[in-house]
Order: structure tokens, then sequence, then C-alpha cells
């Protein structure tokens, strides 16, 4: 490690507040590595509620890593700067499909094999958990030993309770595959395709193994308290006390796994969020609320208000333009939030139908009014292009209602004298598995580019808007990596080799990688992620996707055993 990365560790070490430290003699040493830098993986809450779930079992000891910022570098722990190699297990927690070719470079850099295939004793068990490898884990099967599907509280006790350091791989992975749920095991399954390239079939090689992994999750998330463990100054949230407030989202938005892998939508009773935030404050003024649906929450308003009676500064990971009160807003001013953050998703309220978002145009037009009036004075918007059945008439209306909320924005600006700026983000849309857009195609580059460019034209000699983009590009690795199967893993070698190269990549690469994103796939396909039983109905999905072409909407997800996707049967 150069001086100046070891000083940089040195530099995070000293800047936190709770992290564990235990003898490392008597215990299975596992080292939990966030595939992305030291600022990116602490802003995770689910990296920090793995880290503290495993040290709370007294016989492991866990260390983080995390991918050094320069290339010579190799891969060392926070806690006491050891190699990767020097652990019992190494634990991979991903996030984001696009972390995945990460996963190799920190392999490489621990000096290990990069194949599960060539790991035997004494190299450490490699393992990946995360909600990017329980949505679709097949494009680094290659690499990993086995993968954790589902949520970690339900399954990682139980893990440890089997695993005996020592014992060969392929014994300790028959113990967990055969006596756990939701662990798979990619060495144990086997693959076949049709001339087409399309997936044949996917079994396992075994009687006694299960033809599918069932996912394991968290009935009562009120039963546990998933917070921050460790603060830093080193993160997005520097020293703020992150807190779950829910798991899932009852709003069915057709693009957003998080909506369906998390059914059924939970939410944490207040008592037992009051009992974190007593928590936080003890150690910091910030508190962060996270979920997919924090403004949903039953007694978000009140929670706000305990909070910053006890002296707290609040922030919201995300909240909708139909539940954006006066209060929230009030809390956010408060809490000296400068910019609120909507997502109309949709430009036209005919692709808001499409996509199931469940908002109208008047209601994000309140929502601007309510937020500057509220004291905040600026606002983030974000967009989607390529939507399915989305036409340049529904890329226009996106500038249109810019312009909408532009009015409507300054009007209210103008009585509180302070006139702010509003940022227009615009993502090309990503189809992703166990949704009911899985089976469409990702919109061409070019086509992509033309509308982010009209868009942007359409804004640009708009005072008080910018605009801002996700590159095409990017999303295309995005969506190769999200919908493939295991047979990409010859593309991410090949990107490791190429030091992160994607552009040299996709066009030395062994398979053609339009095969996986611009094709329209078929109902009865077999999908490269089926194997994974979330507990929906696919004809569940094909059903919201044939409303979508309607453009009918669907109403939320009650909560309650209806039946309808079959989650709750």
């Amino acid at each position: 490690m150069s001086w100046k990365e070891n000083r940089k560790v040195k530099l995070f070490s000293v800047s936190e507040t709770g992290a564990v430290r235990k003898q490392w003699k008597g215990r299975v040493r596992v080292a939990l590595v966030y595939p992305n830098i030291y600022e990116l993986g602490m802003s995770n809450l689910g990296f920090q509620a793995v880290y503290n779930l495993l040290n709370g079992l007294d016989s492991v000891l866990c260390e983080r890593a995390f991918l050094p910022e320069t290339d010579a570098s190799p891969v060392q722990t926070i806690e006491s700067s050891r190699r990767l190699a020097d652990f019992d297990i190494i634990a991979f927690s991903v996030s984001f499909e696009n972390d995945f070719a990460n996963i190799l470079s920190i392999l490489e850099r621990a000096g290990l094999p990069l194949k599960a295939i060539d790991r035997g004793i004494p190299h450490p068990l490699v393992m990946a958990g995360g909600v990017a490898c329980f949505i679709n884990p097949e494009p680094v099967s290659e690499f990993i030993d086995c993968f954790f599907i589902g949520e970690a509280e339900d399954i990682i006790e139980r893990f440890f309770g089997l695993y005996e350091p020592g014992t060969g791989k392929k014994d300790i992975l028959l113990k967990i595959a055969r006596n756990l749920p939701g662990i798979y095991v990619p060495a144990f399954y086997e693959a076949s395709y049709n001339k087409d390239g399309t997936l044949a079939s996917f079994y396992p090689v075994s009687h006694d193994l299960p033809e599918k992994i069932n996912r394991v999750y968290l009935k009562d998330i009120s039963t546990v308290h998933t917070c921050s463990s460790i603060l830093s100054r080193h993160t997005a949230f520097a020293r703020t006390f992150l807190i779950e407030v829910s798991r899932g989202c009852p709003h069915g938005c057709r693009f957003c796994s998080a909506g369906y892998i998390y059914r059924p939508p939970r939410f944490r009773t207040v008592s037992c969020l009051e009992k974190c935030i007593e928590k936080g404050t003890e150690i910091t003024d910030k508190i962060g609320f996270i979920g997919a649906a924090v403004s949903d929450l039953p007694g978000i308003t009140e929670l706000c208000g305990t909070a910053q009676i006890k002296g707290a500064k609040i922030s919201f990971s995300s909240l909708r333009a139909d539940a954006l009160s006066v209060e929230l807003v009030s809390a956010l001013k408060k809490s000296g939030v400068k910019t609120a953050t909507i997502a109309p998703d949709g430009g036209s309220q005919r692709i808001r139908k499409v996509i199931n978002k469940g908002i109208t145009e008047e209601q994000i037009l309140a929502a601007t009014e309510t937020i500057v009036e509220g004291g905040i004075p600026n606002i983030k918007l974000y967009f989607m292009t390529g939507l399915p059945t989305e036409t340049m008439d529904d890329v226009e209306e996106i500038v249109i209602l810019c312009r909408k909320i532009k009015k409507r924005f300054l009007a209210s600006s103008r009585i509180k004298k302070r006139i702010g700026q509003i940022t227009v983000s615009i993502n090309p849309f990503v189809p992703k598995p166990f949704t009911p857009f899985q089976w469409v195609p990702v919109e061409s580059l070019m086509s992509l580019k033309e509308k982010i460019t009209h868009i942007k034209e359409g804004l640009r000699k708009e005072a008080n808007i910018r605009t801002d983009s996700e590159p095409p590009k990017r999303s295309y690795v995005q969506a190769l990596i999200s919908r493939g199967d295991r047979r990409l893993s010859g593309i991410l070698s090949l990107a490791n080799a190429n030091k992160g190269n994607w552009a040299k990549t996709l066009k030395s690469s062994p398979i053609d990688p339009d095969f996986y994103i611009h094709r329209q796939r078929l109902f009865d396909e077999l999908l490269p992620w089926d194997f994974i039983d979330h507990g929906i109905n696919k004809s569940f999905l094909i059903k919201e996707y044939q409303k979508a072409l309607l453009q009918k909407e669907s109403l939320p997800c009650p909560m309650n055993s209806c039946g309808k996707c079959g989650v709750c049967g």
C-alpha cells in the first residue's frame, strides 16, 4: 500500500465513532467488503447493518475493507490493516450492479484466484449478499462460492451456527446449501442454452438441493434496530446517524425492483424508531431517515418532532410529491436542508400511468409550492427517459412540465424574496429483474442521446434551471450486468483485464452484449434470475406489464393477504 493510501486509511479509522475491534484469536474472521470506495460504502446503511450483525456474534470477528482509490494499492482492512487472505471468510456487500466488476479487482489485489473453482484450502470462503445479489447474482456466479439471497437478519446467525473453520470448501457449502434457506451455491447448479442463446434449463446437480432458492426476509422489522453502527466525517452523510424507517414500497411503480423484491412493504413502529432516535442523539445531532417510502410511515410527522425536540437535524432519503406535507417541509427547513427532491419520473400523465407512478401534475406543482413556501430554496427533479411506449411527445412533456414547475417555483420564491435553483436530472431507463418491465428491451444509445439532448436544449435558455444526465453508455453497462446470465463472467473478466475500460471490453467481447440489452424477451422464456423465488407470481408481473401497455394504473399494495401478487399467499 502506498504511503498516501495508508495515510488515508488511518485517517478514516481515527475519524470514526463506533468501530468494533475484537481479539483476533479464537473467532471466525470475516472481512466485510464493500466493492467501492470508503465514502460510498460507509454511506450505505445495509453495509453498516451487516457489520453490526456480524460483530454482534461473540464467535465472529468482522473487519471492513473497501476498494482502494489508487490502482497500485492492495486491499487491507480498516480495523487492523490486515490482508483479505488472512481471513476465514470474505463477504461482499453489493448494492449496485456496476460494482460487480470491482469484485474481480478486489480479489486480484488480494492475491486470490478470481474463479471460485480455483480456490480451496487455505483460501478464504468468498460470499456475497446485498440487493444486487438477490436480484440477479448470475453475472458473478463464477467468482463467488455462495450467495445470501434475502435479508441478512434472518440468516446470518444460523449460517455461523453451521460454519466450521478449516472444513473443506465443498463440505461446508453442501452443509449450508442443504440446511439453510436463502443460500445459493452456483457450483451446485448447471445451466444449458438453446441454439438462439436463450436459457434452456437451470437445475441443481443433486436431488437433495432445492430447484429454486427462496429469499429469506424479516417479517417484523420492528424486532431489530437497523441504524448506523459507525459515524464518520468521510461519507455522503457526514456524522449522520441513519435509521431505516421501512423496507419496500406499497406504490408498485413498475420500473422499481425495490417495490417488488421487498414485498410485503414493512414499516417500523414509531416506538421502535423513537428508541433509534434516542440512541442516535446521544452521539450526533444529525438524524437521517432511510427507506423507499419514508413519507408513508404512519406517524412520520410526530417522529420528526421527537427528533427535533432532542435538538437533532433531520433528513429523508425520499419523499413523494403526493405526501409532501407542510409539516414535513417545515421539519426539513428547521434542519437546514437547502434542496428538496421530487421524482415525477415521467413528464406526461400518460407515461406516469404506464409506469404506475400514482401522482398527478397538479400534485407535483403543489409540492413545488409547498417546498418553496416552506423556506427550502432549491428543488431537484428526477426524470427517466427510454421508458416503455415513450414517444417524443412524452419527452417534450418533460420540458413543458419543468417550465410549469418553474412558473410555480418563481411565484412562490418571489413571495419569500429568495430565488433558488431547479436541477433537472435525466436518467436512461434500465429494465430490472422481478419487475413488470423485466421483459422489455433497453432503448438504443442513439435514441437515448437524442431524447436527452432534446430535453437539455428545451431547457437550456430557462433561467434558474440546470440539467444533468446519466451517460447512456454507463446505463448500457448497468443494463448488461443486471440482465445477464452466468456467461457474462467472460465479459467481466475481460473488463477487469482491461482495467475497467468498458469501451474496449465491449468491442472485443466474446459474446454479443446486445443479446442481453436490446432484445424483447418472451413471457415463456426462462430468465437468468428465475431460479430465485421472491414469492411474486410471474403471472402477476405479466398482468402488470399488460396494464402498462394499456395505460391502466394499479392500486398500491394493501400490505395484507390480498393474494394478488402471491407474496402474502
